[in-house]
């Protein structure tokens, strides 16, 4: 990944004055690296020469080498072996590059260069920029961390779900307000709360012709009296139809069954910030499920999403069947619930049973929503076959990004089509 110099990023000089042959010199030789730097005949200076020794230190080099000083086998990195030379180099990216930059190089590092193990030294998650998938390398950590380590973690990972919580939380809220309002209809609702255009529609068959009421002369457009007699119409209103407000218990079960392996690191992020929103509201009953091939319910800590997260273990097997056995046995209302499963469908439990779940609990009313991920990098590597079931059954399979999740809730709770973004993702 090379950025090309001249474009307008943090800590980036542009070359304005740069003649232009040698300006486009000097681009191509930013991107294609220092391994290129004979056939181009371009020295770099300045800050050009650092963030190319930034760039290089990740996706250059011929050393081959992890940080435990191991031969990966292919053109590799030069940042060390030790924890500071890392710092260093975090440090750099970040004065030359835009945040959205430095988390794709962090990445790229974490995966590259094997620097998961220099993530437990508290120094070096001082040094990095926090996010979404840095919160998911921590946990699959967690049981590996030392607890001199835990306490900056859990504040690298609490910077995270606050900016997650600030950016989700008031559409999440308004949308699914929303939702409840119209879904609970009520018969005898105050003036406010008439839903007009559903009772029109409701009462056409009270449609009644009318007399005028000047007694049967009617008047034109341009204002002259005609002598045909004139009616007009209205609508009988028998049965009204309004929004139900202001309820002060839970109009609606929501069950979140998520799959916590290590595939779905993201998903897990995304799916306990969501829930920790939909528990603070009181219109809903909200339960967190995390499963591998056991099954943890983390509903009891849904105040705190830092605490659901640290609650996780990410990685190990999966066993659908035997998470919704236990979601199915915690529903009371089917009717008035809407059952989220989010996972890649790799299951390594009982198919069959895991499918006749799902239609037992259609069957029964429940709403059931299947997520392949629940993030913004699109749907991941996923069982087809289990996939095309759940389709069969009235539960479409499809990745969802954060943005439209409030949505796809919205409309399970007013039991209406999904929202489903791409047809490519279903099977």
């Amino acid at each position: 990944m090379r950025q090309t110099p001249g474009e307008t990023t943090e800590g980036t000089t542009t070359a304005s004055h740069t003649p232009p042959d040698a300006e486009r010199l000097r681009r191509w030789r930013m991107v294609l690296g220092a391994d290129s730097a004979d056939s181009t005949g371009c020295a770099l200076t300045g800050q050009d020469a650092a963030m190319d020794g930034a760039l290089n230190a990740l996706y250059g080099g011929s050393a081959g080498k992890k940080p435990n000083g191991r031969d990966t086998g292919s053109r590799s990195a030069g940042l060390g072996a030790s924890a500071p030379s890392v710092a260093r180099w975090l440090g750099d990216i970040r004065t030359y590059f835009p945040s959205s930059v430095v988390q794709v190089m962090q990445r790229d590092a974490i995966d590259r260069l094997g620097l998961s193990a220099l993530l437990l030294e508290p120094e070096m998650l001082e040094a990095v920029e926090p996010d979404v998938h840095l919160v998911g390398t921590l946990l699959s950590l967690n049981k590996a961390m030392p607890e001199t380590t835990k306490e900056t973690a859990r504040a690298v990972v609490r910077k995270v779900v606050e900016d997650l919580e600030r950016r989700l939380e008031s559409r999440t809220r308004a949308t699914l307000s929303g939702a409840l309002d119209r879904s609970a209809r009520i018969s005898r609702p105050r003036h406010r709360d008439i839903d007009w255009d559903r009772t029109i529609r409701a009462n056409l068959k009270n449609y009644l012709t009318l007399p005028a009421p000047d007694g049967g002369a009617a008047t034109g457009a341009t204002g002259t009296t005609g002598t045909a007699a004139a009616t007009t119409g209205t609508v009988v209103p028998e049965r009204l139809i309004g929004y139900g407000r202001s309820s002060r218990s839970a109009e609606k079960d929501i069950v979140l069954c998520i799959d916590q392996s290590g595939s779905m690191a993201a998903s897990v992020v995304y799916a306990s910030v969501f829930a920790a929103v939909l528990a603070s509201m009181r219109t809903l009953s909200t339960r967190l499920v995390v499963f591998d091939t056991a099954v943890v319910d983390l509903t009891d800590q849904l105040d705190d999403p830092v605490d659901v997260l640290f609650g996780t273990q990410l990685g190990g097997g999966t066993d659908i069947n035997r998470a919704l056995a236990y979601c199915q046995s915690r529903i009371t209302r089917p009717a008035d619930t809407v059952v989220v499963l989010i996972s890649d469908l790799y299951e390594g439990g009982i198919r069959d049973e895991m499918l006749k779940r799902v239609a037992a609990m259609k069957a029964s009313g429940v709403q059931f929503v299947t997520l392949l991920a629940l993030s913004d990098e699109g749907a991941p590597a996923y069982d087809h076959e289990h996939a095309a079931a759940l389709g069969a059954l009235g539960a479409p399979a499809f990745a969802c990004t954060p943005d439209l999740f409030p949505d796809v809730m919205a409309a399970a709770i007013e039991k209406r089509p999904l929202p489903i973004p791409d047809k490519e993702y279903q099977p």
